[in-house]
């Protein structure tokens, strides 16, 4: 069985277009990062109840923190960093989800002891609250090629990880190469596709993040969770300044958000599998 989620805020701003978005698209899970372009580690825990009630009210469940948790120089002041991951532990609690996304440092390349020490901290203080961290892939952080990957992989315990295609790609890593090391590790998948030789963002099984590839290799109950940058949104704008490219050009976000789910969608039919009250069954 696969489940799809969304990065909702992708196709607007406001939890009610949001809402109306997973739910056109029959989707009932949200990888919750931004409402009202405010970032979800930012949000107390009365902003939480709030959204979460309104979620529940509209049959919607947060499947992970999308937090940027980690997207920091390692050079920080961890120990004040730790009460920011804390906080965002919280914040699960009240969204009712044990799944926070994080990331592994920047400026950390030459300071990987450093990295595996701050990221089985953090995977402590996770555990006081019954929160696993899910680490991601990300271009310019510590694990942001397989080489480091794998190498969190043996040097920190309590961490899961996600596969993000793009970002692999968007590091000259070839897709074939990350999913035969990866792919029987990971637990579950954030849907980005990008065009290597342009670097433009494009829907699943337009680039070469061999996305169809990745869906037949799937064996067991999955999560995949849709991210596909393909128009810029008001989340990316407060925590990305780099260029996004993208190969088509969508009226709105919602449009842009829609073509993201019926591309993956279309994949998941051809591989064999259909829709059946809101998952997906061989």
């Amino acid at each position: 069985m696969i489940r799809l989620c969304a990065f909702s805020d992708e196709a607007g701003s406001s939890l009610k277009e949001q809402i109306e978005a997973l739910k056109r698209n029959n989707i009932s899970l949200m990888e919750l990062r931004s409402i009202d372009k405010k970032n979800v580690a930012d949000f107390s825990l009365e902003e939480a109840t709030k959204y979460q009630e309104e979620m529940e009210k509209n049959n919607i469940q947060v499947w992970s923190i999308g937090s940027p948790i980690g997207k920091v120089n390692i050079d920080c002041d961890f120990n004040e960093y730790l009460k920011k991951v804390e906080h965002v532990c919280k914040l699960a609690k009240v969204f009712k989800t044990d799944k926070i996304r994080m990331f592994s440092f920047f400026k950390a390349y030459e300071k990987e002891e450093l990295v595996y020490s701050y990221l089985s901290e953090m995977v402590k203080v996770a555990s006081k609250y019954g929160v696993t961290l899910y680490h991601e892939n990300e271009k310019d952080i510590y694990g942001d090629i397989a080489s480091r990957v794998d190498s969190i992989m043996k040097n920190v315990e309590g961490l899961k990880y996600i596969y993000d295609p793009a970002n692999y790609l968007q590091c000259n890593e070839l897709a074939i190469n990350t999913l035969n090391l990866f792919h029987s590790k990971t637990d579950y998948f954030h849907i980005k596709d990008v065009i290597s030789e342009t670097g433009q963002l494009v829907p699943a099984g337009y680039g070469d993040g061999m996305i169809e590839e990745l869906v037949r290799r799937i064996d067991s109950d999955k999560t995949l969770t849709l991210e596909p940058h393909l128009s810029v949104f008001d989340a990316y704008k407060t925590i990305d300044n780099t260029e996004m490219k993208h190969k088509f050009t969508y009226a709105s976000n919602n449009e842009a958000f829609d073509a993201a789910v019926n591309a993956l969608k279309d994949i998941l039919i051809k591989v064999g599998y259909k829709e059946e009250n809101g998952v997906f069954v061989k």
